[in-house]
């Protein structure tokens, strides 16, 4: 990787963390309402983000924002998301992505869907999926793995291994000792990858992207990471997991680690340090203010963009909604 590209990364990663920070901040002054934060897991979103095609897709979870901010889409989305504006779920028509699924491994069913309909119509694309270890415990995480192995379809599975699915520890999850050695099962490639490391994630993703797109059949990615906040804002992480373990885990964090490779390297100096910082608090302060001052959706907008064609028990709802609401919001009776 070029000097200029591992610059341009401690920039994202530096304005993504502290766009996450802003983000658990408004969430406590009530500005914004639930928020998952993924502070300790850019590497494993940037890196693979930045080693996909443009026409590949991406599939993620309601923690893979850094992902989609770096593939294009707004930095304000996320807190657009948290305010439950719908249009959050608008992803630019230029950025192959779908919006962010709530339904834990529902997205791994949607990228196998993807890359099938890519095959099937000889593009040359691949699909990426996003989820936690928690997912890996889910029924769509194994039908997607199998179904993909059948059909050989062009697709990856990114497990970022945080090592807690909300309190429940990855040893309570499973026996076996790596989530990487469930491809086996699938008999397609599973690879384990240091997740801290944005260089040891995109190049890993780059290769692995090369060879699925050559027909080289589904890879399953585990990036071992650590979650260095709270699962939600509505979670208290502390009364599960210990001080001493959140020192251990935490010193390998992505940007301190990256940081100092780069101060090592004589690429950058305390004085450009500040300079990204000064630079990603003006980004973040600009999202901020954009979702502040978006327009506020239609409370109507509820029973939009569910189906092409309103089906009739949503018809039946949105008359009955019509009749219990005034403009403006405010209930009769």
């Amino acid at each position: 990787m070029s000097d200029d590209e591992l610059k341009d990364f401690y920039r994202w990663l530096v304005t993504l963390r502290l766009l996450d920070q802003r983000a658990w901040n408004l969430q406590r002054q009530g500005r914004i309402g639930t928020y998952p934060p993924y502070s300790g897991q850019e590497a494993c979103q940037v890196g693979t983000a930045a080693a996909l095609e443009p026409e590949d897709w991406i599939c993620a979870s309601y923690r893979d924002w850094a992902a989609l901010a770096y593939r294009g889409v707004p930095l304000s989305y996320p807190l657009l998301n948290s305010m439950g504006h719908p249009d959050a779920g608008k992803i630019p028509e230029s950025i192959n992505a779908l919006p962010v699924q709530v339904v834990i491994a529902a997205q791994t069913l949607h990228a196998v869907g993807l890359a099938w309909a890519s095959q099937l119509q000889n593009q040359d694309r691949v699909a990426v999926a996003f989820c936690g270890d928690g997912a890996t415990s889910q029924g769509d995480f194994h039908e997607s793995l199998n179904l993909a192995s059948v059909i050989q379809a062009p697709v990856i599975f990114v497990v970022q291994n945080n090592q807690w699915a909300i309190s429940m520890p990855v040893s309570r999850q499973m026996h076996s000792k790596t989530i990487a050695q469930k491809a086996l099962a699938y008999d397609i490639e599973g690879i384990r990858v240091d997740g801290n490391d944005i260089i040891a994630v995109y190049q890993t993703v780059k290769k692995l992207a090369a060879q699925v797109r050559q027909g080289g059949g589904p890879v399953l990615i585990e990036a071992v990471t650590y979650r260095l906040g709270a699962h939600t804002t509505a979670d208290d992480p502390t009364r599960y997991r210990s001080q001493e373990d959140d020192r251990r885990l935490s010193q390998g964090e992505p940007i301190g680690r990256l940081q100092r490779y780069l101060r090592d390297a004589g690429l950058m100096s305390d004085q450009d340090f500040a300079a990204v910082d000064e630079n990603a608090k003006t980004k973040v302060d600009e999202a901020v203010e954009a979702a502040e001052a978006y327009p506020k959706s239609d409370p109507e907008s509820v029973f939009s963009h569910v189906y092409a064609e309103l089906s009739e028990p949503l018809k039946d709802q949105r008359t009955a909604f019509r009749q219990t609401v005034q403009p403006g919001g405010a209930k009769l009776g």
